[in-house]
């Protein structure tokens, strides 16, 4: 199951219209799509119906359209600036379902960026529907160094479809994201632009 859940930030994200490739779609996702696409096809990813947990709330803060967040590490530089759509980032990640494991002893843990020999920074392009839309939503509101444990609603995620079974339709997700790093501005062109302004987050 290892890196399953990007795949499907990215193949369940909105992307119609874009051209992805002019936006330099990473060789990374292209083995997600092949990884995960198997995995779907012999029915291994499979669990059974996870209901939404009914946790605390309280000492986050309300993001965009039922966004719930808390910031549990600062940005290395408050003053610097947040990534603008369609440029570069790199994130770390785990994801929960039923809630966060110190506070839901029955958290279950889906994906995470962190491995065995270490963790490897997921990039995707901010803003474009590579990624679902509670992450885009919350990227371009963080600072490099800045760790933000979010509380994503499904209508934000994966809506009632779910993901490759591995996360159930309806599901809340819960993740603990940190932005590692804010690469380069991709190159635009009209058509690009165009989809930009048509697709507002």
């Amino acid at each position: 199951m290892k890196m399953f859940a990007v795949f499907s930030l990215m193949l369940l994200a909105n992307v119609s219209g874009l051209s992805i490739s002019t936006l330099e779609t990473s060789v990374e996702r292209r083995a997600f799509v092949s990884k995960s696409a198997g995995l779907v096809a012999t029915g291994f990813l499979s669990l059974p119906n996870i209901a939404n947990a009914d946790i605390d709330t309280s000492g986050y803060e309300d993001g965009p359209r039922g966004l719930k967040y808390k910031v549990i590490k600062p940005p290395t530089d408050p003053n610097s600036p947040s990534p603008q759509r369609a440029q570069k980032v790199k994130a770390t990640y785990t994801l929960w379902l039923k809630g966060f494991p110190d506070v839901t002893p029955n958290a279950k843990k889906v994906d995470s960026s962190k491995g065995p020999f270490g963790e490897k920074p997921f990039e995707f392009i901010a803003g474009v529907g590579q990624v679902i839309k509670g992450w885009d939503l919350t990227v371009l509101d963080m600072k490099v160094g800045e760790e933000r444990r979010i509380i994503v609603p499904s209508d934000l995620g994966y809506g009632e479809r779910g993901a490759g079974g591995a996360i159930p339709g309806g599901s809340t997700l819960y993740f603990d994201l940190e932005l590692v790093e804010i690469g380069q501005m991709s190159q635009l062109g009209p058509e690009q632009l165009k989809w930009l302004e048509d697709n507002p987050l």
